[in-house]
């Protein structure tokens, strides 16, 4: 253990060493044009959320190409992403009614702390409650927080040792990749409440993963499903991908983002041995195309007219920032991280202001199979690119 900690301690070293404060120039124009453009987005959303008619479905979950817009309630695996956004500006603007609307969005998901019906109470209630508590918190949250993670460590199962996803469709037991995003909710609950067992069904759930999501490339299956009597797998698939063999592009970003915390909160070096090959997988992948907006799909069929993902991009980047931090040689995360910002933070994905219906990111992917989302605006997309920002501005110690 005294080993681990040290090396961890000498790769931030080394990284601080490596990166040296970034100078304001026409070099970084693109991050407060990013900030920016986040700020009067959103501003414009939330004012127009409070002409809603609607009491229940007041959360912004995807704009359309065709120009519809998508409202939904609070059990909606989204419904966290966009009070997230809010909170993430805030902190980067210093915007007070920013921070209003955050905590006023974020307020309207208390119930949710008890519902046990998704494992994605991990992304409705840590991304908005999570960054109310660390940013401006009150004295309930740490409470509905912790009532949060019960409600997904409800949906652990002893016999395959992890997390069920969804309770629908056609498997025995679905755990999908996403799943792993919604560990770090368990990581802060055992910090806080100095109970391991939450701690403990991460780890188990994270080496479930590994062990039975995850090809010899270090690409991964979307979905796997368990037999809950006995623990055996039933079957392998790729639920929103192009095929079962293919590499989802969103897939690949959670497994990178999942592992590299869970790298963070344990300081098992098996969970940064995956985040690395993953990267890995990510970054020398052929199919990437040069501006490094990955097609929705690494095998879609029709590369390069394929839609692109910016969602699976904003995750990759903000992952891939964390990464950096984490070892001694971080500085190709970064660069490669830098890279999809300044991309995302280009004409080509950053949507005009008073465009886009409020939205900041265009062109992400939800579902293409299902012909769901496609080339759309997503809250998602936004949620991961303003965390990639703030990850950003932490690491270079640039002024906003």
């Amino acid at each position: 253990m005294k080993i681990i900690r040290s090396s961890f301690v000498f790769g931030i070293f080394l990284l601080a060493a490596a990166f040296k404060p970034v100078t304001k120039n026409e070099e970084t124009d693109w991050v407060k044009k990013g900030i920016d453009r986040a700020h009067s987005q959103l501003m414009a959303m939330a004012k127009s959320i409070e002409g809603l008619k609607s009491d229940t479905a007041v959360f912004p979950r995807s704009f359309s190409k065709e120009g519809k817009m998508l409202w939904v309630g609070k059990h909606d695996w989204t419904s966290g992403f966009y009070p997230g956004s809010l909170w993430y500006a805030y902190e980067l603007t210093g915007d007070s009614t920013l921070g209003k609307y955050a905590r006023k969005l974020t307020n309207q998901l208390k119930s949710i702390q008890n519902y046990r019906g998704t494992h994605d109470v991990g992304f409705m209630m840590y991304c908005s409650y999570g960054n109310a508590f660390r940013l401006k918190p009150q004295v309930s949250d740490e409470p509905v927080l912790v009532n949060a993670a019960k409600s997904l460590a409800s949906r652990y199962s002893p016999v395959t040792k992890t997390i069920r996803s969804w309770d629908f469709g056609k498997w025995s037991y679905p755990v999908i990749i996403d799943n792993m995003m919604n560990l770090e909710l368990l990581f802060w609950a055992s910090r806080t409440t100095k109970n391991d067992s939450y701690k403990n069904m991460a780890i188990q759930h994270a080496d479930a993963t590994i062990k039975n999501h995850y090809r010899k490339d270090f690409s991964c299956y979307h979905v796997v499903s368990y037999d809950p009597t006995t623990g055996k797998i039933e079957s392998k698939e790729t639920h929103q991908g192009f095929s079962d063999s293919s590499a989802w592009a969103r897939g690949q970003a959670w497994g990178l983002y999942g592992f590299t915390f869970c790298y963070r909160e344990t300081h098992e070096h098996r969970y940064l041995d995956q985040a690395r090959a993953i990267a890995s997988f990510i970054m020398n992948n052929s199919a990437t195309p040069a501006d490094l907006i990955p097609y929705w799909d690494y095998n879609a069929p029709d590369i390069p007219n394929a839609p692109r993902d910016a969602s699976a991009a904003a995750i990759t980047a903000a992952a891939l920032l964390e990464l950096s931090k984490l070892v001694p040689d971080g500085k190709p995360y970064f660069m490669y991280s830098e890279k999809i910002l300044k991309t995302l933070s280009s004409d080509a994905y950053l949507a005009r202001q008073g465009t886009n219906n409020g939205f900041i990111l265009m062109n992400s992917v939800g579902s293409f199979p299902e012909k769901s989302e496609v080339s759309s605006a997503i809250n998602y997309a936004d949620y991961y690119y303003l965390e990639g920002i703030k990850k950003y501005l932490e690491i270079t110690k640039l002024k906003k």
